[in-house]
C-alpha cells in the first residue's frame, strides 16, 4: 500500500527534483562524514589523555584482584562458613557458583559419551536435519539441480535494492 508522500512523490517528481534531491543527499553525506571524523579524532585524543592512567588503574585492579582471592581463598573455611560473601567499608568479595557445564571424567572423551548416550539413554543425542541452503543456492545452476528445485517447493529470488553512491568515502 501506498503511502500519501510515496503517491504525490511518485506523480510529480521531475527530473530537476531528482537532481535537487541527489544534491541534498551527498551534501548531507559530506556534512555526516565531517561530524563523524571530528568526533572520532575528539574521541581519540581523549583516550589518548587517559590512556597510561587507564593502564595503571587496571594493572592495580588486577593486582588488587589476585591479593583479596588469595586471601579469601586461604581464609575460605573462616570467613565464608556462614555466607558466601562478606563486605567491607570498600565493597563485598566473595564466592559464587557459576553456571552448570558439562565436562568429560578424566579418561573420557565426548565421543565415548556420544556411544554410550545412543546406548543408555538415547533421548539425550540430537539429530539436526535442515536445508544445506549455502549449497543448494550454490549448485542451482547444476543441470541434477535446478529442475528439481521447483519440484521440493524452492526458488531463487534476488530483490533488486535502490542505492545513492556519492563518492564519499565510507
Amino acid at each position: 500500500m501506498k503511502t500519501k508522500t510515496e503517491s504525490r512523490i511518485n506523480g510529480s517528481v521531475t527530473v530537476i527534483h531528482f537532481n535537487e534531491a541527489m544534491q541534498r543527499y551527498a551534501a548531507a553525506e559530506r556534512r555526516e562524514a565531517e561530524i563523524n571524523k571530528t568526533i572520532e579524532t575528539e574521541v581519540n585524543e581523549v583516550l589518548g589523555r587517559f590512556e597510561d592512567e587507564l593502564m595503571c588503574l587496571a594493572q592495580a585492579k588486577q593486582t588488587a584482584f589476585g591479593i583479596a582471592h588469595a586471601y579469601c581463598a586461604a581464609n575460605k573455611a573462616a570467613l565464608f562458613a556462614q555466607r558466601r560473601s562478606i563486605g567491607t567499608g570498600h565493597g563485598v568479595a566473595g564466592f559464587r557458583l557459576g553456571t552448570p557445564a558439562l565436562k568429560t571424567r578424566k579418561g573420557s572423551s565426548w565421543k565415548k559419551v556420544l556411544t554410550a548416550l545412543k546406548e543408555k539413554l538415547p533421548a539425550y543425542v540430537r539429530i539436526t536435519e535442515e536445508p544445506a541452503k549455502a549449497l543448494l543456492l550454490a549448485d542451482r545452476h547444476k543441470e541434477n539441480v535446478a529442475p528439481l528445485l521447483v519440484e521440493i517447493g524452492v526458488e531463487v529470488v534476488q530483490e533488486e535494492v535502490f542505492y545513492i553512491e556519492t563518492g564519499q568515502a565510507a
